[in-house]
């Protein structure tokens, strides 16, 4: 079994050690809710400006973040998240989309990738499935957003389809990184959303949903993404699953299901530092 990917730095994150290329190294991690401004419902680090916080409180977290993980918010690029699976490609010329506002974000995209240095792909997660792609042999990372409307859309497929393409990068050859989410034990669905699971008919149900009563499942989408992404070509031991579960953790994490929807963001990052 592999060890948990992601360690706790300060109070503030958790991060991926320092990803290591010939000319630089990849920056990984996501926030967690404490150490910032907001209050209430939103306490502390909030990420999201869509969810009722106040705006300032939100700009002033985000800059707070940039400071520590040493990747200004004027660097970062956010998509809009409409829980979909379109994923675009970004490039300096987008950085500081969405960073320090809403209105600015790159527009109906859950995922998001780049081959260029210094610019931090970032995303908002409370429950959702964070997923983080790299290469070694070629520098590009990826971001994606995968709600189980995006997971049962195969974002996860699409990134890796996408690099080939682009880049003739193998399946084989890219790492994914399934960061913290809502986990089996805390996420129940219905027969409609079984239904589109069931739809990608080369997952074995039994491994990756249990039925507790009549038409109600606990989900592992965890385990579903990582399942897709294996069916795509991805090799086992390039796919770095957490074990952290945001509902069971709301001391670390904001969790929109456990939190009845009243609460704030973490945000996911992903960024190619220049320096060595």
């Amino acid at each position: 079994m592999q060890s948990e990917p992601f360690q706790i730095q300060a109070t503030e994150k958790l991060e991926l050690a320092p990803i290591k290329l010939t000319n630089g190294s990849i920056k990984v991690g996501i926030s967690l809710r404490n150490g910032g401004y907001s209050v209430g419902d939103y306490a502390s680090l909030n990420m999201g400006y869509h969810v009722g916080d106040d705006a300032k409180m939100v700009t002033a977290n985000r800059k707070l973040l940039g400071e520590s993980i040493k990747f200004p918010a004027e660097r970062w690029v956010t998509g809009e998240q409409v829980h979909g699976h379109l994923i675009l490609r970004v490039s300096k010329d987008s950085a500081g989309m969405g960073a320090l506002d809403l209105d600015s974000v790159v527009k109906a995209c859950d995922g998001l990738y780049t081959t260029e240095k210094d610019l931090l792909l970032t995303a908002c997660f409370a429950d959702c499935v964070p997923l983080f792609f790299y290469c070694n042999r070629v520098p590009v990372v990826g971001i994606a957003h995968a709600g189980w409307r995006g997971t049962v859309g195969e974002i996860g497929r699409k990134m890796v389809e996408e690099w080939a393409k682009q880049f003739n990068i193998l399946p084989q050859e890219v790492n994914v990184v399934i960061g913290p989410s809502i986990g089996p034990c805390c996420y129940e669905v219905d027969d409609f959303v079984m239904q589109q699971v069931k739809a990608l008919s080369y997952i074995k149900i039994d491994d990756v949903a249990t039925q507790k009563r009549e038409h109600r499942y606990q989900l592992d989408l965890k385990k579903l993404n990582k399942g897709i992404l294996k069916a795509s070509g991805v090799a086992e031991e390039n796919i770095h699953m957490t074990q952290y579960c945001t509902s069971c953790r709301t001391d670390l994490f904001y969790s929109h299901r456990k939190e009845n929807g009243k609460t704030g963001r973490m945000l996911g990052y992903i960024g190619i530092n220049g320096g060595v």
